[in-house]
């Protein structure tokens, strides 16, 4: 079997560290959470988090900023 060649090239990306943006109406998020939990089958789940993002923010829902940035570096795959 032939492995595939990983160069030894870092490349540096941006990775959050701390808190995560929360969401600033904590009413109207419970609301459009809990219509994500009985619209999907599996929660939590890439597809519900989604939309649950997605529909809090054309209900006029805004995040908070949150967390630093800080500089990590990470492998990746030569193509």
């Amino acid at each position: 079997m032939i492995q595939p060649k990983i160069s030894s090239l870092h490349v540096t990306g941006l990775a959050r560290l701390g808190k995560m943006a929360t969401p600033t109406n904590k009413a109207l998020y419970s609301r459009v959470k809990a219509e994500a939990k009985r619209k999907f089958k599996t929660w939590p789940s890439a597809y519900g988090s989604a939309w649950l993002v997605k529909t809090y923010k054309k209900r006029g829902g805004t995040y908070s900023k949150g967390g630093s940035v800080a500089q990590v570096k990470t492998r990746t795959r030569k193509s």
